[in-house]
């Protein structure tokens, strides 16, 4: 970031895997979320998080307007986080909170929005970070 803070943006493939009523074939289907990780949090995604790590992570919606070479105006949603556990690290899972750390925006953001890896009768989710 121009102040100097860091910043750390991965993406994020959620997916969600159920059984087929009718055909009793395995369904499944991922998504894709961007994540960004500013301050603390962002050195720690930068030095630690690797393809292939398992995390939880908290934070919050923000939907930004930005304009493509084009002159197009264009949409992301991202997840800001603020929260942050290493599911499979070895010796147990490390967390890292950093709630009071945000930047400051104008955009305005939603009610906090967890991402877990669950088990559920309606399928398994998992949670993997991709590059970024």
């Amino acid at each position: 970031m121009p102040n100097g803070n860091a910043v750390a943006t991965l993406s994020l493939a959620t997916t969600e895997a159920w059984k087929d009523k009718e055909t009793g074939n395995k369904q499944e289907r991922t998504e894709w979320h961007r994540v960004v990780c500013f301050n603390k949090l962002g050195e720690i995604v930068g030095e630690y998080v690797r393809k292939g790590s398992k995390l939880y992570i908290e934070g919050s919606l923000r939907t930004r307007k930005w304009q493509d070479a084009q002159g197009q105006d264009r949409y992301t949603t991202e997840i800001v986080a603020t929260d942050m556990q290493m599911l499979d690290s070895k010796g147990g899972s490390s967390s890292y909170d950093e709630r009071q750390c945000l930047p400051p925006h104008n955009t305005p953001q939603r009610k906090a929005t967890t991402i877990f890896t669950t088990n559920s009768r309606y399928g398994t989710r998992s949670f993997d970070v991709l590059d970024g």
